[in-house]
């Protein structure tokens, strides 16, 4: 009952920190509150696709058809009332096929403030609604200029579990410090994941009656960068327990619980016209109580991918990318998991050969276009999927998108 009842008092404290914070500026004389102009931002993007894959559907009715239906709108805003207190959030809606279909979210709404200050060290919390810190693109997923390809490497930013894996309900401590050998940055978080429905399809491979909710998570990422972002490393960690209460009718699955657990190594060099990046992770599931529907499990898995953009005109950069997921590494061609379950073996893989190209029309409009080789299911959104049998092993995806910004 408890995990239940925290999102509402969190709730509560935020609504009460978002009151409280600005009429304390205005009240306390030891303290000078800034100007709203000088220190509130809004921002906002705009995408839409184009896609249509050989086999298998994603993102929409896409198979051998055409479809417009991922699109993304969203707009940001921020507003620094102290020079050390900072309010942020973002509102996003978003189309993607069967898993997404526009309804208003917010992506993020949090109070960022910052305990300590100096020319070379900032440390501070966040509370609220914050961004889960794993990985280089995690933090700015939802914004297309800032994402390497249309769809993100799905070994590492599983669209299927988006809501899950970009931010979550409790406060984040960060701390950066430069140093003559570069710059070091520290992110932790605990908090409560966010669970939807298509969450709730991915983990558990239907929509279920009973309810899916996650206890107290633990996350945080420490990046190195030196020479202005030339070089870049990070290592980045999660730790989730999710729960499911069964509502004891038999369509419905048996009470159980869910953990997971991940760990995520992340390198980039920069040079003048290119960019070689590479990201691994090592993610580990275990279920329990949920026989004989679903057995038993204690399973890890890893992926990563290695990606190369270059830029050969000021405007145009050209991408790479060859992408592989396992969900079992004791099983990686998924025979074993077939015969056990009967489901197909290409279902817990998946190996993607990626081609993009990038066309900056203008600082705020952006063309990109991009064709995916793939071997494999493995990441294959099941609420675009519902029959897993009929699926199939080897498909191609092309995608087109506009994008804009503000």
């Amino acid at each position: 009952m408890l995990s239940r009842q925290i999102p509402s008092c969190m709730r509560r404290i935020v609504y009460s920190a978002l009151v409280f914070f600005p009429l304390a500026a205005c009240i306390t004389p030891s303290v000078r509150a800034l100007s709203i102009a000088d220190t509130a931002q809004i921002h906002g993007f705009f995408s839409q696709a184009a896609m249509i894959t050989s086999r298998n559907n994603f993102f929409g009715e896409t198979e051998n058809s055409v479809s417009l239906d991922f699109r993304e709108l969203g707009i940001n805003a921020s507003w620094r009332p102290l020079s050390s207190l900072q309010f942020s959030m973002q509102g996003t809606a978003r189309w993607a096929g069967e898993a997404a279909t526009g309804s208003p979210r917010l992506d993020y709404g949090f109070l960022d403030y910052s305990a300590f200050s100096d020319p070379k060290t900032v440390a501070g919390i966040r509370l609220g609604r914050v961004i889960n810190p794993f990985g280089f693109y995690n933090e700015t997923r939802d914004v297309t200029f800032t994402r390497p390809s249309i769809i993100l490497p799905q070994s590492i930013y599983f669209d299927r579990t988006r809501d899950l894996a970009f931010s979550a309900d409790g406060l984040q401590l960060y701390a950066t410090r430069s140093v003559d050998a570069g710059d070091f940055s520290l992110q932790f978080n605990t908090v409560l994941p966010r669970i939807s429905d298509s969450v709730e399809r991915a983990l558990l491979g239907t929509s279920l009656p009973g309810e899916l909710s996650g206890e107290l998570g633990l996350g945080g990422r420490l990046l190195y960068q030196r020479d202005g972002g030339k070089v870049k490393l990070g290592v980045s960690g999660v730790g989730l327990s999710l729960g499911y209460d069964s509502t004891g009718t038999p369509s419905d699955l048996p009470g159980g619980s869910l953990n997971f657990n991940a760990l995520y190594l992340s390198a980039e060099y920069s040079a003048l016209k290119w960019t070689l990046t590479g990201e691994y992770a090592l993610r580990n599931f275990k279920y329990y109580d949920f026989e004989p529907a679903i057995p038993n499990t204690d399973v890890t898995g890893d992926s990563g991918y290695v990606q190369l953009a270059y830029r050969f005109l000021e405007r145009w950069e050209g991408m790479i990318r060859y992408d592989v997921l396992y969900t079992d590494r004791s099983d990686r061609n998924g025979e074993g998991f077939s015969e056990l379950t009967g489901k197909p073996s290409f279902s817990r893989f998946a190996k993607d050969l990626t081609v993009g190209l990038r066309w900056d029309v203008t600082r705020y409009l952006m063309l990109r276009g991009e064709f995916h080789f793939i071997d494999g299911t493995g990441w294959l959104p099941s609420d675009d999927n519902a029959d897993i049998f009929s699926t199939h092993r080897y498909w191609n995806l092309f995608a087109l998108q506009l994008a804009l910004r503000f």
